[in-house]
């Protein structure tokens, strides 16, 4: 074999091998074909290349006949490999695909992999099937049956399009400082603390905690976000009640905004949500005096993903709140700090939808 495949490597080659030993991520199969033909260019035999590489005398062999009878690249590539044929054939895909969609097996609450197994065995010809070969057909047809989703499917009619539609070309009209668009929501939140301290990470240890944990009772935030510029206010309250939202509406006009002339107001159409509350809070000419400076504009009822706020909630739980905060002053201690660094990084919704 020696005689006959002879590995003569020139001084580019050489050094095209010696530079991809050296540096960057490639394949192990890649590397150790490298080494070969190095080692055969430098006369090392077969055994001993098989030997230092780590690898089988057929494989020393495979690479240097690919190189003498093709080039460099073919020796370092992989050969086109035909594998098994596959276990289902097409028709059978579609079976696994239709019963998968279809309702479980009585007792049972959803499909898992085994139990398509079984169900196909029933119905094909085949005596038996893996659990894999069902995963990898699912997987290439995008289909989890064990998994769902829920969501709140909205009635489409005519208030619903009204709605959503005056939301939308607010959202398209040009900044004006003087009447400013700010999306309000809340969203509750439980205060969890520790029964046991949890034990910080180390160099090859991650942080770990009890799976026990303390309720420490519940808490409030009401999130403003600006929708034309990097703007968010997150006020912790212990309740959620109209005089809470009032409180909100007065701090809005009085200290967030005293200078417009109308703030135009996104916000779902909760019970609290209204004129009334402010009534309900205030004596009626300090109620006037605050609702004169505002505009309401609701989003249609199961339709809160028109509200940009509910973007920027996610963004909270995700960056200040996915963590056990135990008590009401460290909830609001941790929430202004995440308000003072997200407010100076320019960070905005970036809105796609129109009315179009």
């Amino acid at each position: 074999m020696n005689v006959r495949y002879r590995v003569e490597l020139s001084q580019t080659e050489r050094a095209e091998l010696t530079a991809l030993l050296s540096g960057g991520k490639h394949a192990a199969r890649k590397l150790k074909r490298a080494q070969i033909l190095l080692a055969a260019d430098a006369g090392a035999s077969d055994e001993e290349i098989a030997r230092t590489v780590g690898i089988g005398g057929s494989t020393v062999y495979r690479t240097k006949r690919r190189f003498v009878l093709g080039n460099l690249e073919a020796a370092l590539s992989e050969e086109p490999r035909p594998g098994a044929k596959r276990k289902l054939s097409g028709k059978e895909e579609a079976l696994l695909v239709a019963t998968a969609c279809s309702s479980p097996p009585a007792g049972r609450a959803r499909w898992t992999l085994d139990l398509l197994a079984d169900a196909i065995v029933k119905l094909t010809l085949h005596e038996c099937l893996s659990r894999e070969t069902v995963r990898r057909r699912l997987a290439e047809n995008d289909l989890k049956p064990w998994r769902k989703d829920m969501w709140c499917i909205p009635r489409i009619d005519a208030d619903y399009v009204a709605r959503m539609e005056d939301v939308l070309d607010l959202y398209a009209e040009a900044p004006d400082p003087k009447r400013p668009v700010v999306c309000f929501d809340e969203s509750p939140i439980q205060l969890i603390g520790e029964v046991r301290q949890p034990i910080p990470a180390t160099p090859g240890q991650i942080e770990r905690y009890d799976c026990e944990y303390r309720r420490n009772g519940t808490a409030n935030l009401f999130v403003f976000l600006n929708a034309y510029r990097s703007w968010r206010k997150v006020k912790v309250t212990e309740r959620r009640t109209a005089e809470d939202f009032a409180a909100c509406m007065r701090d809005l006009v009085d200290i967030h905004y005293p200078r417009a002339e109308r703030i135009r107001l996104v916000l779902d159409d909760l019970s609290t949500h209204s004129a009334a509350a402010l009534y309900q809070a205030f004596p009626a000419d300090e109620a006037r005096r605050v609702l004169r400076r505002l505009e309401f504009h609701y989003v249609p009822k199961h339709a809160s993903w028109l509200n940009m706020v509910e973007i920027e909630i996610g963004v909270l739980a995700r960056q200040c709140l996915d963590r056990r905060i135990d008590s009401f002053a460290r909830l609001v201690v941790e929430t202004a700090a995440w308000e003072k660094r997200r407010n100076p990084e320019r960070a905005r919704v970036k809105w796609m939808f129109t009315s179009e």
